[in-house]
């Protein structure tokens, strides 16, 4: 009797030629990589916003902004405390902002990378990209 991993014994012994086939990318879709682009500037976003948050977290557990606290207070008097400008509202209302320009320059960079590259492969003939079956 012939079981499941006799068979697929069998098929990985014979060597299938694997073809080959080579193209030219001449086109670069714009609102396809603008589409892209905002995706992955969705995601730089996001992953700033929770860097911005940890670090935060991280400083003030380990008692870090307090002593800063202490230091900018005895430079410049007990009226000045560095925590109320330097908070968890401040910092994650400074951090959405960054956020927001991450999200509009990375989009912008993505059409622009992809105008680019049509005009280029105008003067190039464009990428040579092969792919294999196997």
């Amino acid at each position: 009797m012939s079981t499941v991993a006799d068979k697929l014994a069998k098929k990985s012994t014979h060597k299938t030629s694997a073809k080959q086939v080579r193209l030219r990318l001449v086109y670069v879709d714009f609102w396809s990589a603008v589409k892209l682009s905002f995706l992955a500037a969705i995601a730089v976003a996001i992953v700033t916003v929770v860097i911005y948050f940890l670090v935060y977290t991280v400083l003030s557990t380990t008692g870090l902004i307090g002593q800063i606290d202490k230091f900018v207070g005895s430079l410049a008097g007990d009226g000045v405390s560095f925590s109320s400008i330097v908070g968890l509202p401040q910092v994650m209302a400074f951090a959405a902002v960054v956020a927001i320009l991450d999200l509009i320059v990375i989009t912008v960079l993505g059409a622009v990378v992809a105008g680019i590259y049509n005009l280029a492969v105008k003067v190039t003939g464009g990428l040579l990209v092969g792919f294999t079956s196997n």
